[in-house]
């Protein structure tokens, strides 16, 4: 190569450094060196082998009061005023039902457990394998949703049955008088998403959902056996 020509690809060369450096290089090494964004569960969706590990939820009961719902009542329905989910209330109104417990509506796992936003407060959401009402030997994937909670009363990942309390009902850090926010999505993406929106979009009808999957006769309220949770069991033996 020609003296020339080298000169002039290192003078073009270091023209290019002027301009991109600061400019584009700073960028770049800035994004390089940025903290890692926070997670983000808008996009996570349960993996098949999570799916096949869930127990079968064959029978499912109201979140609050008794087994038929008793001592409560829904203060905001499904879809009334573009609501996403069931406002439950404890019959005495105002604050009277804060930090009453929280039940698993069937049995699931735990699969979100945190604070998504200032509206929402503390949340559960708890992943379900639901025999199809159809086809009884197809499940489908259910998940349930329990927002504005006071305090947690089961960690992230834990396998959950129906009627064990997974919580209390809060006032989501004090933006609303207390109650429990319900909700039953449809599909195996979690996500906390909003809780008022034009369309269902994957949501259901939680009290419609619960009277369709009740799952026995009336009169019939024993309680669920507890599960035993296969995570849990390897890590004991670990322990030994």
């Amino acid at each position: 190569m020609r003296l020339p020509t080298l000169i002039s690809l290192l003078l073009l060369a270091f023209i290019g450094w002027l301009v991109w450096g600061p400019i584009g290089g700073s960028e770049w090494w800035a994004r390089r060196n940025a903290p890692p964004r926070p997670f983000d569960p808008a996009f996570l969706r349960l993996s098949p082998l999570e799916i096949v590990s869930l127990p079968l939820a064959v029978r499912f009961d109201p979140p609050m009061g008794s087994e038929h719902g008793a001592f409560t009542y829904n203060a905001q329905p499904f879809r009334i005023s573009r609501h996403l989910g069931d406002d439950l209330n404890g019959i005495g109104g105002g604050n009277s039902d804060l930090g009453d417990p929280v039940y698993a509506a069937g049995a699931g796992r735990v699969v979100y457990r945190g604070e998504p936003g200032p509206g929402w407060g503390k949340m559960l959401i708890v992943a379900h394998r639901v025999p199809d009402l159809e086809d009884p030997h197809q499940t489908r994937i259910y998940q349930t949703v329990y927002a504005h909670l006071d305090t947690f009363l089961v960690p992230a990942e834990a396998l959950v049955q129906r009627g064990q309390k997974i919580g209390t009902v809060g006032t989501a850090n004090g933006q609303y008088l207390a109650h429990l926010h319900f909700e039953v999505r449809a599909g195996p993406y979690i996500n906390p998403a909003q809780g008022y929106a034009d369309t269902p979009l994957n949501r259901v009808s939680p009290e419609r959902f619960i009277a369709e999957r009740r799952g026995a006769p009336a009169d019939q309220l024993n309680p669920a056996p507890p599960l035993e949770d296969p995570k849990l069991k390897r890590s004991n033996s670990d322990d030994e």
